[in-house]
């Protein structure tokens, strides 16, 4: 008799760790810290207890940058109006000419609201393709024979403790509703 409770213990045990929040991801962003636009140190240590959302662009870009800024800024809109608390954080795919003062004009082209906007730069480029490639799993890189830097377009949903929840193309029509979603359930 014994034997059958420790079973069914064991048994509801499984079940309920089975059904406890887990991360879908076991990525976790390393530490880090770059200059942001105001050329002040920000980085992990500042998003700490912070939702996230991540994206990587460029100001020279000449294609889907402006695009992806546009709806960055229009998801900061969006979400500020749902009172939901979000920092925004962008990493230039290219530092050498994307200084702090760059940065911070370029933002300007597409928000007001820079205080939960943080555009940051102050790496190398191999330090921002190898941070692109391992903590997030996408393409950055220069080449040679252009101006333009080749870089994932998606963002990224990175949640309290610094894991990434998910990752969304800006191009599908209900990402905005999806973000949200998953801002509400992270942030319970």
């Amino acid at each position: 008799m014994k034997i059958r409770y420790i079973i069914y213990f064991v048994v509801c045990l499984f079940i309920l760790s089975a059904c406890s929040e887990k991360h879908p991801s076991n990525n976790k962003i390393d530490s880090f810290s770059f200059i942001n636009q105001h050329e002040k140190p920000f980085g992990t240590e500042d998003l700490k207890g912070e939702i996230w959302v991540v994206s990587f662009i460029f100001t020279n870009c000449q294609t889907v940058c402006p695009p992806m800024m546009f709806e960055m800024a229009s998801l900061q809109k969006k979400l500020m109006e749902k009172g939901l608390k979000v920092e925004f954080v962008s990493f230039t795919v290219d530092p050498d000419l994307d200084s702090p003062v760059v940065l911070k004009e370029y933002l300007k082209q597409f928000t007001s609201t820079e205080t939960n906007w943080h555009m940051l730069s102050g790496y190398s480029q191999e330090t921002i393709e190898k941070f692109a490639r391992e903590q997030f799993q996408t393409i950055v890189q220069k080449t040679n024979t252009s101006n333009q830097v080749i870089h994932g377009t998606n963002f990224y949903l990175i949640d309290k403790q610094g894991y990434i929840i998910n990752e969304y193309n800006y191009t599908d029509e209900s990402y905005v509703e999806e973000i949200i979603k998953g801002i509400k359930k992270i942030d319970k």
